[in-house]
């Protein structure tokens, strides 16, 4: 695991946002149907592994250093990109609305990216203003990466669970 590259925590996940803003501007580059969804299918895995690594060890470490509402309001725009992520996924690439639900997609994921990297104020100000260990989180998030992107290889992550949305409600 190539520790280095990353100072902490917050340049880690700084560093999946830059990999999915790509991906994204690839896919709306792309032409072609199959390549559209090997690149959507990239994006999923990519938000799904990343969500999984906020929400198993970077919300909760983090979860004393900010405001009760930012921290709150994370896990629901999570449960908005799953919902939509699941549906992607499921969808094979297929559908009259599966390039729009990819752009909305994206529109919700630059949205939670510019909350979680506003300077000042933002999600991850606020933990570099505390004194959280950001280089012990890195090496914990590191390793389940490792183990989540093995599992994507082995046959793929099973559909996002919903954190605060109930998906029988509707």
């Amino acid at each position: 695991m190539a520790t280095e590259e990353f100072t902490d925590a917050i340049a880690l996940l700084k560093n999946d946002h830059r990999e999915v803003e790509d991906l994204f501007a690839n896919f709306e580059k792309a032409s072609g149907s199959d390549r559209k969804w090997k690149l959507a299918e990239q994006i999923c895995n990519e938000l799904k592994i990343h969500t999984i690594l906020e929400e198993e060890i970077f919300y909760p470490a983090t979860k004393e250093a900010v405001e009760e509402d930012l921290y709150k309001e994370a896990f629901v725009e999570h449960d908005a990109a799953k919902v939509l992520i699941n549906d992607i996924m499921e969808s094979g690439g297929e559908g009259e609305f599966f390039e729009s639900k990819v752009g909305v997609l994206q529109e919700e994921i630059e949205h939670h990216v510019k909350e979680e990297e506003q300077r000042g104020e933002g999600y991850f100000a606020q933990v570099r203003g505390s004194d959280i260990d950001l280089v012990a989180l890195r090496d914990q998030m590191l390793a389940r990466k490792e183990e989540l992107k093995a599992q994507v290889e082995a046959g793929g992550l099973p559909p996002a669970e919903l954190t605060t949305v109930d998906a029988d409600a509707s």
